[in-house]
């Protein structure tokens, strides 16, 4: 094996997660920034107890100067924390620690994912009113436009569930915001929050209705044969 396979192999190896590589910018750091970081990060991952600021500069081919600038540039955006720390001897030895950058990225990806909610949310939102529009043929007025948000901002029902009563009222060829009103109600009483919840409601509804057209049958004044009662419900579901 030549000598330059040799000095690759023992170099090692420096494992980073893509997210660092694919957000450094929403971070705050400029590429000379990142570039400086990752020297820091594989130091850390070395098991350097302080910045090797020499090692840096050669590694880098760097001024030592621009390099305590940069790295000076890392502590003000929270990326690298230098710090004094009282060893067993009691003197005070300088360390750092990359903890900062790591809660930093944590918090950027809490606040991508809640962007992307509210972006869905948004979209829902907007779909929402372009079915009751679609629904009653005509634009909304003020006060349903208001009703509408009462729902969302007060009530706390999502677009989904909303979209769901005015089916439920479509179905019903009811078009009456009052009558969704009712329904979001009703399903609140029996904390309904989800499309499978509604679901099973409407599925337990047919069941009680089928079961008293049965009982309602029995009861007639005509003897009835005694058969055995075929649930085309769940075998609609099935068919499904």
């Amino acid at each position: 094996m030549s000598n330059l396979m040799m000095n690759y192999l023992s170099a090692g190896q420096t494992t980073m997660s893509n997210i660092f590589l694919t957000r450094y910018r929403q971070l705050g750091l400029d590429d000379q920034e990142f570039a400086m970081w990752i020297q820091i990060y594989v130091q850390d991952q070395n098991g350097y107890v302080m910045i090797d600021f020499r090692k840096i500069a050669d590694d880098l081919q760097m001024d030592i100067k621009n390099v305590y600038q940069i790295v000076n540039q890392l502590v003000q955006k929270n990326m690298v924390t230098i710090y004094s720390d009282k060893g067993e001897n009691g003197q005070l030895t300088d360390r750092f620690s990359l903890n900062p950058a790591y809660e930093k990225l944590q918090q950027c990806m809490e606040q991508v994912e809640e962007n992307q909610e509210n972006s869905k949310i948004e979209g829902q939102i907007k779909r929402l009113f372009g079915l009751l529009e679609q629904e009653f043929g005509r634009p909304l007025s003020g006060i349903e436009f208001q009703r509408v948000h009462q729902w969302l901002d007060e009530d706390h029902y999502s677009p989904a569930l909303i979209e769901l009563a005015l089916k439920e009222a479509v179905l019903n060829q009811v078009y009456n915001f009052n009558y969704i009103d009712r329904i979001l109600l009703a399903w609140e009483r029996k904390n309904i929050r989800t499309k499978e919840q509604v679901a099973n409601e409407q599925k337990n509804r047919q069941r009680k209705k089928l079961q008293s057209q049965v009982d309602q049958t029995m009861n007639t004044t005509a003897p009835l044969p005694k058969v055995t009662l075929h649930n085309w419900l769940d075998e609609e579901d099935n068919d499904k």
